[in-house]
């Protein structure tokens, strides 16, 4: 919003330009832009929500006198009055104490509508708005003035002279300013006299009721809305004026009749009427309490990283209109100013405000600039890196020794993307979102696969031969259940190029990624052939550690896909065994010899019970075994596969024969086969 160098410098002492964006920017009200209009200086205002104190000129003088530390100088507010009471010309009834805790009126007589003086165009014409009448023009001015919004209404047109608040009655009709008629229904709030609605209550007045050049008596309204029930209005009319755009955002309560007193004074001196005396001010039981809160000079030190003098804090306070009482030992009771209610509604338990939102109001004037860049201590028997962090830090390190790149993904997706992965740690139904960001993200996730498969498509899709993705984060199996730490990985698609040659990546890749990674936590993880909802027939198997599953791997039943894709997801908590330590020794200088063995066996057999034979039967000088391929097809009973095992065979000190190899290996093929083989 565009504010008044000019008209700040009626209530404030202002230094250069240049130096008063630089304070305002740095208290909380950043200067966005300074532009020059019908010779006046225009501060391009950013003003946040949760501050309608300063959408006027007077808040934001308020908080340059602190900053400045010079003093603020507030407008006069009190008419001459008339002896003749504006209680006894005009009636006000709230018939709805929730749409407006306060309605205050003045009434000013025997004025003339006319041009408003220079100096007065002059402001307004300056912050962009258009001169109307010297009535008008003095409610935008209090407006701008003070924040709060005023209404002028032809008293002469009012019905009874009466005022009644209340909600609109289905059908109800009002021509608005703007000359729009518009149909009202009971969520809007209006302002009626004794026989129709004749004003939008917070939101912009009625055409039959304005004030024109034949009006000689006014009705100042300053009342104070609920921020809800005039936004429902606006929003069910389509209409933002200046008036909701501050009453939506809160103003103040104690303001309306303090604004009306301004404005009839202003009114009387630039349309010469007289103003009668007393404000009628209508209250409910309604109004915003007051709202105080402790402050202890050591915690807010604590909080800042910095010490603040008793003196300087109660300066600040006390010049944004908080009030402070010393409590002793370095504590305050403070209280907070009227306007600045709907920034501190959010409170604690016992019902004070929260302490760090006094700290806030301080340091901001004070400076932030000041607070030392420093980490915070860590102090007792637990400080440093929890096992945890350490834990997950590790896994990374391992997992992108593997080559494989770390994603971070929504910890919500969609009911579909929810079915795509097994049932590992699914309890029922999954959690709802209240309110979420679209029915893509509508519950939260239960495994993180679903995540990573959406990044490897779109990797994928856009030209990646291969991807390798993991991700280490929480999994919401229920909402009666405790969130659930894994690390999970999905890959495929061709490594390498065509002349240094290529290599598919595949489900043994994943599975030996899991086995070394769990390996590398002195944790061994077994594999057990299972049928997982979301993978290949076939390809799915249950990751164990002592018996228990604690994840899954296999092939990604998602047959659209352009490259064949696999996955596996382990908890963590399993993982946070010792950290292995490996003895290294010098291969051999003597060369190795390789062969293979060709066993058919029981398709049913897994892997891993061929792996531990081999262990069992390994002779000293069998360094390496690999499973090398696995066949089902033409020369393969029914139910049988053909498993190519790879052998390394080397001394330490001596080359091999290949008589002596051929002894060996003939050995452990022949034991093998008696296991394993067809008859066994």
């Amino acid at each position: 919003m565009e504010l008044s160098r000019d008209w700040l410098s009626d209530y404030v002492d202002l230094p250069a330009t240049a130096e008063l964006a630089e304070r305002l920017t740095a208290v909380g009200l950043a200067v966005e832009g300074v532009a020059e209009r019908h010779g006046d200086t225009l501060l391009d205002v950013d003003v946040t929500t949760n501050r309608p104190d300063c959408m006027c000129h007077l808040g934001v003088a308020r908080e340059i006198a602190v900053a400045t530390g010079t003093a603020l100088r507030p407008p006069a507010i009190e008419p001459a009055e008339a002896a003749e009471a504006a209680a006894d010309v005009i009636a006000i009834t709230i018939e709805d104490a929730e749409g407006c805790p306060r309605y205050a009126a003045r009434v000013v007589r025997g004025l003339r509508v006319g041009e408003s003086p220079e100096w007065l165009r002059r402001r307004l014409e300056a912050i962009g708005l258009r001169p109307i009448n010297n009535v008008v023009d003095v409610t935008n001015y209090v407006l701008w003035e003070t924040g709060q919004p005023l209404h002028a209404f032809d008293l002469e047109k009012l019905a009874g002279a009466r005022i009644v608040v209340r909600r609109a009655a289905a059908g109800e009709r009002l021509v608005t300013l703007d000359g729009e008629e518009r149909e009202l229904d009971p969520e809007v709030l209006v302002i009626a006299d004794a026989e129709r609605p004749v004003a939008l209550a917070g939101i912009m007045g009625g055409l039959e009721s304005e004030v024109t050049g034949t009006t000689r008596t006014v009705l100042l309204e300053s009342a104070h809305f609920d921020p809800r029930r005039v936004r429902r209005g606006a929003a069910r009319l389509g209409m933002h004026t200046d008036a909701s755009h501050r009453f939506e955002r809160g103003t103040d309560p104690s303001a309306p009749p303090g604004a009306a007193a301004r404005a009839a004074a202003l009114l009387a001196e630039v349309a010469g009427g007289e103003v009668l005396s007393g404000v009628v001010d209508v209250t409910t039981a309604e109004l915003p309490g007051a709202l105080s809160g402790r402050l202890e000079q050591r915690r807010l030190e604590a909080f800042a990283g910095l010490a603040v003098e008793a003196e300087e804090v109660e300066r600040i306070l006390e010049g944004l209109g908080f009030g402070v009482s010393p409590e002793g030992d370095g504590a305050w009771r403070v209280a907070v100013p009227s306007w600045r209610h709907y920034d501190f509604r959010d409170r604690r338990p016992d019902g004070d405000v929260w302490e760090a939102d006094l700290f806030e109001e301080v340091m901001r004037h004070v400076g932030f600039d000041r607070i030392p860049a420093a980490l915070p201590p860590v102090e007792g028997p637990d400080a440093g890196e929890s096992s945890a962090h350490e834990l997950r830090q590790r896994l990374r390190e391992t997992l992108a020794g593997f080559g494989l790149a770390e994603a971070v993904t929504f910890a919500f997706h969609s009911r579909e993307e929810d079915g795509l992965a097994p049932e590992t740690w699914s309890r029922g139904e999954p959690v709802e979102l209240a309110n979420p960001l679209s029915e893509l993200y509508g519950v939260m996730r239960r495994s993180l696969v679903p995540g990573l498969l959406g990044a490897a498509r779109f990797n994928l899709n856009r030209g990646a031969r291969a991807v390798r993705l993991f991700e280490i984060g929480h999994l919401f199996p229920a909402s009666d259940a405790l969130e659930v730490e894994t690390v999970a990985v999905v890959a495929g698609g061709t490594l390498g190029t065509p002349w240094e040659g290529e290599r598919i990546l595949d489900l043994f890749d994943v599975k030996g990624w899991m086995e070394t990674l769990a390996g590398s936590r002195s944790v061994a993880v077994g594999a057990r052939r299972a049928e997982l909802r979301g993978v290949v027939p076939g390809t799915g198997a249950e990751l164990l550690v002592a018996g228990t599953v604690v994840g899954w791997l296999g092939r990604l039943d998602a047959p659209d896909e352009r490259e064949a894709l696999y996955a596996a997801e382990i908890e963590t908590a399993v993982l946070a065994g010792a950290e292995r330590f490996y003895d290294v020794a010098a291969p051999s200088r003597f060369p190795a010899v390789e062969v293979d063995l060709t066993l058919t066996h029981p398709l049913s057999l897994p892997w891993s019970e061929l792996a531990a034979a081999v262990e069992e039967l390994r002779p000293a000088t069998l360094v390496d075994f690999w499973l090398q391929d696995r066949y089902r097809g033409e020369g393969v009973p029914d139910g049988a596969v053909n498993t190519t095992i790879g052998f390394r065979y080397n001394a330490p000190d001596r080359s091999l024969s290949q008589d002596e190899v051929n002894e060996l290996h003939s050995t452990l093929s022949a034991e093998l086969a008696r296991r394993f083989g067809p008859g066994s």
